[in-house]
């Protein structure tokens, strides 16, 4: 494969290298900021040798190669189109701009969320190992190994506002290291600790005029994130009008001491009471909705997705599992993303062209694996009708798991690895997450061949 050829071919297709803004790739994709993403060629892209799909999403044209070859093209696409390497900083900036304002929220939260996702899955399955431990008797309670376990099981969430803190403050121009100790503050131990501790009752401090509850903000969410978002805004303000030479003085001691007084005045207990607010609709629209909610979520979320805007979910997850213990959504979202797998098998098995086919197949793999652009963008999306079947599977599939309580404990992993996180809460959860699963993907599988799906209405 000749990547400077292809790379040459690319560029005019584009709208040239004047029409690049910004270029970065990820493990399967050419990621492109363009002055305008119509003057892209996507149809004659996908001709090129090497390319799998190409799709506009989320302020990004992008271009799919797989693993192991997009490095290469990257890397000979930046030479021929004269753009810097690595300034994923600028490219960040550069998408944003092009996005719409509820666009570019989405990107904000899941650029906060995403980095954090590891931490999180790691807490959600030790919970479960401990979980089965305790239900299976396999220790004692009080024993050495049960004790260490529950201690770091429950260390990601205890410390989530450091770590949103930390990511968010990137994300919002901020010190991250500031953000942290944002986030320390509202979990510091001289609050109390509200994790695992629903019946204890909190001391009152009055303070300027306020009765103010000695209580933490371990595991929450919204709290931090508007904390965060005021000592950014303030950091900066403050970096505009103090001279430099005591700038490294006097911008992180007075941003700390004004942030950290807002907070727990104001922003503490305004975001707890936004936090209880999004769950409480969302549990009202899950208990009293049942199967006609899991219906309506499931079929909708892939078209979500084509947006950009499902990135955002993550923050709403997050809470429900600082409020709940569970992730009640995460069950749904997986099951819309298999049905958009079980549609590209459908394609792979209908279709007659080979690069389809060639397409098609691990396109539909990924989905299972819980990436589903490749599929939606590449395949499905393509062809309208696969998308439309893929959109009912997902739809009976998350009727299925909302109708037997299907629940997570973490966010972030769907599709076949979603087992993990699914398995700890019962054998019953994961056998309804399975049979989920299978409806979702026949069912969309099926529609695909009802819906009469032709190649030639590419």
């Amino acid at each position: 494969m000749n990547y400077e050829h292809i790379a040459k071919q690319l560029i005019p297709l584009l709208g040239g290298k004047e029409n690049i803004i910004s270029v970065t790739h990820c493990a399967t994709r050419l990621r492109l900021v363009l002055k305008d993403d119509k003057k892209a060629e996507a149809k004659d892209i996908e001709n090129i040798e090497g390319v799998k799909g190409a799709f506009s999403s989320s302020g990004q044209f992008q271009i799919i190669f797989g693993t192991g070859v997009v490095n290469k093209v990257y890397e000979a696409f930046a030479r021929e189109a004269g753009v810097q390497q690595g300034d994923a900083d600028a490219h960040q900036e550069a998408i944003k701009q092009k996005m719409n304002p509820l666009a570019r929220f989405a990107k904000t939260l899941s650029n906060i969320f995403v980095p954090i996702i590891p931490a999180i899955v790691a807490s959600g399955l030790l919970m479960g190992l401990l979980g089965m431990m305790k239900a299976f008797k396999w220790v004692a309670a009080d024993s050495p190994l049960y004790i260490l376990l529950d201690m770091f099981s429950s260390a990601a969430f205890i410390i989530l506002p450091i770590l949103i803190g930390f990511s968010a403050a990137k994300e919002f121009g901020g010190t991250p290291f500031l953000g942290a100790v944002i986030g320390g503050i509202m979990t510091h131990p001289a609050l109390l600790n509200p994790w695992g501790l629903a019946e204890a009752k909190p001391n009152y401090m009055h303070f300027l005029g306020f009765d103010i509850a000695m209580v933490g903000y371990q595991g929450t969410v919204v709290p931090i994130l508007l904390a965060t978002y005021v000592m950014s805004k303030v950091e900066r303000g403050l970096r505009k009008v103090v001279p430099h030479a005591v700038s490294l003085l006097v911008v992180p001691f007075v941003t700390v001491i004004l942030t950290g007084f807002i907070t727990i005045l104001a922003i503490g207990p305004l975001g707890n009471l936004l936090g209880d607010g999004i769950t409480t609709v969302l549990n009202f629209v899950y208990h009293y909705g049942g199967a006609l909610a899991g219906l309506i979520f499931g079929g909708l979320y892939s078209m979500i997705v084509i947006t950009g805007v499902h990135h955002s979910f993550h923050a709403i997850e997050a809470n429900l599992l600082a409020k709940l213990g569970v992730n009640y959504l995460l069950p749904i979202w997986s099951m819309a993303n298999v049905a958009q797998g079980g549609a590209g098998l459908a394609v792979f098995v209908k279709s007659k062209r080979t690069k389809t086919k060639e397409i098609a197949l691990p396109a539909a793999l990924s989905a299972f694996l819980g990436i589903t652009e490749p599929v939606i963008f590449g395949v499905n999306l393509k062809y309208r009708k696969p998308f439309i079947a893929a959109a009912i599977g997902g739809a009976l599939g998350g009727a299925y798991v909302v109708f037997t309580n299907v629940v997570a404990n973490a966010y972030g992993l769907t599709g076949i690895p979603m087992i993990a996180i699914v398995a700890p809460e019962g054998l019953t959860n994961l056998m309804h997450y399975l049979i989920g699963f299978a409806i979702a993907v026949v069912s969309a599988f099926v529609a695909t061949f009802l819906l009469k799906f032709r190649e030639e209405e590419e």
